[in-house]
């Protein structure tokens, strides 16, 4: 049967078609899952998407689809997901798998990380080695190392001394926080930050402490009086890294690995620069709905930092195995 020329390039075309749909099923298929927001500017959101987009569009036999608004998983649920190789990638604040390895709660713990550069210091340090060891140990390679700082917000007044939480109903993330928050005459309320804006709203909880992104990225500015951003005395600053399975990045091939790898380096220089922005953003979006912003001064911080020494930094030490010298550790590290 004799094929007529005008035909010859939609068969050739079709034929393409059929090889590059063979070749994208056989392309190995990951699941990227987190609580926050997609599409709306969340740095963590990002950092995902940046690497997803980098993969997926790098023919290197791999592709990422991002699950983001804990559409896949709750909040807390991808630390098991992640050890058992049941979700591939994740970004998630590490203080939220303490229950399970309290070492990780040093991560969150107040006035401990003092700013970005201090953060980015601890990254390279001895501190952190230990850390990641444990979380390798449990099944669990890091991709990106992000810290993200964080403030006060309440319903009732601004949270400048310790006194001024006396009363509240607070959320916070982690547990340190919560010793320290108690301490001050607070009762604890816990809950993920995706559920901040609802707390508040319900009256459930009358204030909060997290990440200038989720206290943005949430519009928790709909909901609070008053803002006590991170400034130069902030308490509040946390461990969020992008994550990976190690069943699942041990099945990779070096090729790969690499790739992700060099992908997640330029999520994390983005991410570093980022989180200095957020707190600015964070600044002027709480300015803009009208809500009062207040920062600590020094002597405010050191009264918190008082109560600190004395429930959570104790805490820490007394019961948890080797913590007194994890503690010292991270404190060395100026």
């Amino acid at each position: 049967m004799r094929i007529a020329k005008t035909a010859l390039p939609m068969l050739l075309a079709s034929a393409l078609m059929a090889v590059s749909t063979v070749a994208n099923s056989a392309d190995k298929q990951l699941r990227a899952s987190h609580q926050w927001p997609g599409g709306k500017g969340d740095i963590r959101d990002e950092m995902v998407q940046m690497i997803a987009r980098d993969v997926n569009n790098a023919n290197i036999g791999l592709k990422i689809k991002v699950y983001p608004g804990k559409s896949l998983y709750k909040p807390k649920e991808q630390w098991g997901a992640m050890t058992k190789g049941q979700l591939d990638m994740t970004a998630f604040p590490l203080a939220y798998a303490g229950g399970r390895h309290p070492e990780f709660n040093l991560t969150l713990m107040p006035g401990l990380v003092k700013n970005h550069d201090h953060a980015k210091r601890l990254n390279k340090s001895e501190f952190m080695n230990r850390i990641k060891k444990i979380m390798n140990d449990a099944g669990v390679v890091v991709l990106a190392d992000t810290w993200l700082a964080g403030g006060f917000v309440s319903k009732k007044n601004c949270i400048l001394n310790p006194e001024d939480a006396k009363g509240q109903a607070f959320r916070a993330a982690g547990k340190a926080f919560n010793q320290m928050l108690a301490g001050a005459g607070a009762s604890i309320t816990k809950m993920p930050s995706s559920e901040i804006y609802s707390g508040l709203q319900t009256g459930v909880i009358d204030g909060a402490n997290t990440s200038s992104a989720s206290l943005v990225s949430y519009r928790i500015y709909e909901q609070v009086k008053c803002l006590t951003a991170p400034g130069e005395n902030a308490l509040w600053v946390m461990y969020e890294p992008i994550l990976m399975s190690k069943k699942t990045f041990d099945s990779l091939t070096k090729e790969q690995q690499d790739f992700i790898m060099k992908s997640a380096q330029k999520a994390e220089d983005y991410a570093y620069e980022g989180a200095k922005k957020a707190d600015d953003k964070l600044i002027d979006a709480y300015k803009k709905a009208g809500v009062k912003v207040v920062t600590m001064t020094a002597e405010q911080a050191a009264a918190w930092k008082k109560i600190a020494d004395q429930t959570s930094y104790k805490t820490f030490a007394e019961d948890v195995k080797g913590g007194r010298e994890l503690l010292d550790m991270a404190l060395s590290v100026e």
